[in-house]
């Protein structure tokens, strides 16, 4: 994947993200990118509509946004090839690679402003329920995002047992456990009494109030649908990889090459819309590959048997 990056960087036509000076595409007419659930479809699309377009113009083909209602809508149309490039979160990507190995290739991801490219699973309530942690949400409602989510579900159904030490089915441990279709949904929910805990991502980075510099909370503040104020947070996980920006495999390699460059430099050329794509502030991006996901691979493979 580096050798991408550096192909991508290292072109002439890309020296400046050559915006100005489209060249068409080989093979493809359409550009087509897919938009993770978690938040409301026309916000997600807000948020990457500078993308489509730089996107659009730098490779001279129609490129549109898709925003399905849920994580499998975006995983299904990588799989059937109706979509060109998402950014996955690692159990995401791991389904999709145990789906089809030959689907989609991991191309980067993004770095936080301590250079690191994890985050975090974070459990939270209302700050007025009491709740400070699992044990007082034994018997409780807990709202969890999508199934193919990693920090949503996936993670906090293998290391929150280890804390309870029960399962995650709804009588255990917790009253009932119920999904809410999304972070923001969960948010929203735990903030409006729905579920009296619930679990997002973070990057951990930064000031509770804030919503943290990254993540699901820092849009939902961003958004103005919280005051992080009246929210505790009650539980976190262990460090997260990062889900990776991917790309159809069987695209052509000059598309590959001109948009690894176009992503790179995003944060340089344009910091504004990079904090909308990227889910907050960001360092930028680097080069991933399938490897930095092996484990999650593995985990997503244990939870299914």
């Amino acid at each position: 994947m580096k050798k991408l990056l550096l192909a991508a960087l290292a072109s002439t036509a890309l020296t400046s993200i050559g915006l100005a000076t489209p060249a068409m595409a080989e093979d493809i007419t359409q550009f087509r990118i897919g938009l993770l659930g978690g938040e409301n479809a026309q916000d997600r699309l807000n948020n990457n509509e500078c993308l489509r377009a730089k996107t659009e113009e730098l490779l001279g083909v129609e490129t549109k946004l898709f925003a399905p209602a849920d994580y499998n809508g975006v995983i299904q149309g990588l799989l059937g090839g109706t979509l060109d490039m998402a950014w996955l979160g690692a159990s995401g990507y791991a389904k999709t690679y145990l789906s089809d190995p030959n689907a989609v290739e991991p191309i980067l991801v993004k770095v936080n402003v301590d250079g690191g490219y994890g985050y975090y699973s974070v459990g939270f309530a209302r700050a007025d329920s009491g709740i400070t942690s699992l044990e007082d949400m034994q018997g409780k409602v807990f709202g969890f995002g999508d199934p193919n989510s990693t920090s949503g579900f996936l993670i906090p159904s293998i290391e929150i047992p280890e804390v309870t030490g029960a399962t995650m089915t709804s009588g255990d441990y917790f009253g009932e456990v119920k999904f809410s279709g999304g972070h923001e949904q969960t948010i929203v929910g735990v903030n409006n009494g729905d579920f009296d805990g619930g679990v997002t991502w973070a990057d951990g980075l930064g000031d509770w109030e804030d919503g943290y510099n990254s993540g699901a909370l820092r849009r939902a503040v961003d958004a103005g649908l919280v005051d992080m104020n009246d929210l505790v947070q009650i539980w976190q996980s262990n460090p997260i990889p990062e889900g990776p920006i991917v790309l159809r495999k069987d695209l052509p390699e000059d598309v590959k090459v001109k948009f690894t460059a176009l992503m790179a430099s995003l944060p340089a050329m344009d910091p504004d819309c990079a904090y909308g794509v990227l889910s907050g502030e960001a360092k930028g991006v680097m080069p991933i590959g399938h490897d930095a996901y092996e484990a999650i691979i593995q985990a997503r493979q244990l939870k299914s048997n």
